[in-house]
């Protein structure tokens, strides 16, 4: 099989500090029990997401070339991805939450080419090519749900975060490996995740960029869509995972309608979602996004924008009236 990434406009246009994340799909390194761990997940998802999924869904796996039974290919996914103005781009586990907004930014789906190990066949908190090929990759054939995450890329990628939101980054990303990892020792985990829940529990004012990663959570991995009464699942969480897709929908998960006061909810990637938030359309979505942005130093700007950028000590943006961009960094 084909393992080369098709070259497109859309890659072509990424910027070079991008390109520094993307790593080559390398087929071959797909055992008979990877193939096998796709086809059960796949097989088990389809069969009951097409009952309790969003319309889009079904639709979406053959627009974006992700087959039931075999480990998509890159080369593949490419070449149909470009027809509906996307592309996809493999990557090694984690990348940061700004790397990855601004992919989204350029209609680059970022997908981690490692796949869950047997033993975490229902759910892993890793990115995967399940979580991230068969969870992300079909909805975005929604043109207007793919509008919401292109603009939700070009707002977050510009958030200020803080520097807890680095260790954080840090922290989930040691916790990915150490599970993924074979023959861990089990008191490594442990001490991961309780790094993990002391940050959590410690996080202080939330960053912009805490707050959209909240938004991101509860909209693009784990969001519903529908009524309170009869949600349908979108968010890619919930699609690429048996065990919580089955038990999002029972009375067990409280259901809120979704609004900004979801910026200011935490989640535990580690456990069971005890709630998640109903939008009632995709362009619900957008609206909410968008003041959102309103409220962001790159909009409001004034000496509060400045306070949180120097306490970042990261890349800024100044966003002027006449739509021009200044990138600038303090020290």
């Amino acid at each position: 099989m084909n393992t080369n990434i098709e070259t497109n406009p859309l890659l072509e246009r990424l910027p070079k500090h991008l390109k520094q994340f993307i790593k080559p799909q390398d087929y071959s390194d797909y055992t008979p029990i990877n193939q096998a761990v796709w086809r059960y997940v796949m097989r088990k998802n389809v069969d009951y997401l097409s009952k309790v999924a969003h319309h889009s869904y079904l639709d979406g796996l053959k627009k974006t070339g992700i087959e039931v039974d075999s480990i998509p290919s890159m080369y593949g996914m490419n070449r149909i991805l470009t027809e509906i103005g996307w592309a996809a781009v493999a990557v090694d586990g984690f990348i940061p939450p700004n790397a990855f907004m601004e992919f989204q930014a350029y209609n680059v789906l970022v997908i981690a080419s490692d796949i869950r190990q047997l033993e975490h066949i229902e759910y892993t908190p890793a990115p995967d090519i399940i979580h991230e090929g068969a969870g992300h990759a079909p909805i975005i054939a929604n043109p207007e749900y793919a509008e919401y995450l292109r603009r939700f890329g070009e707002i977050g990628c510009k958030a200020i975060s803080s520097h807890k939101d680095y260790q954080m980054y840090e922290a989930i990303r040691l916790l990915s490996i150490l599970k993924e990892a074979e023959d861990t020792p089990q008191e490594k985990i442990d001490e991961a995740e309780k790094a993990v829940a002391d940050l959590q529990n410690n996080m202080g004012e939330l960053s912009e960029m805490a707050q959209i990663r909240n938004l991101h959570w509860w909209t693009v991995e784990y969001g519903l869509i529908g009524t309170i009464e009869d949600p349908k699942i979108y968010g890619a969480g919930l699609l690429s995972s048996i065990g919580e897709s089955a038990w999002c929908m029972t009375d067990n998960v409280k259901k809120i309608p979704y609004d900004i006061s979801a910026a200011n909810q935490n989640f535990d990637i580690t456990q069971l979602q005890p709630q998640l938030y109903v939008t009632p359309t995709f362009s619900y979505l957008s609206l909410i996004l968008e003041e959102f942005a309103n409220k962001m130093a790159l909009r409001t700007g004034g000496l509060s924008g400045i306070q949180k950028l120097i306490h970042s000590s990261a890349l800024g943006t100044i966003e002027l009236s006449n739509n021009f961009s200044l990138n600038f960094y303090i020290q």
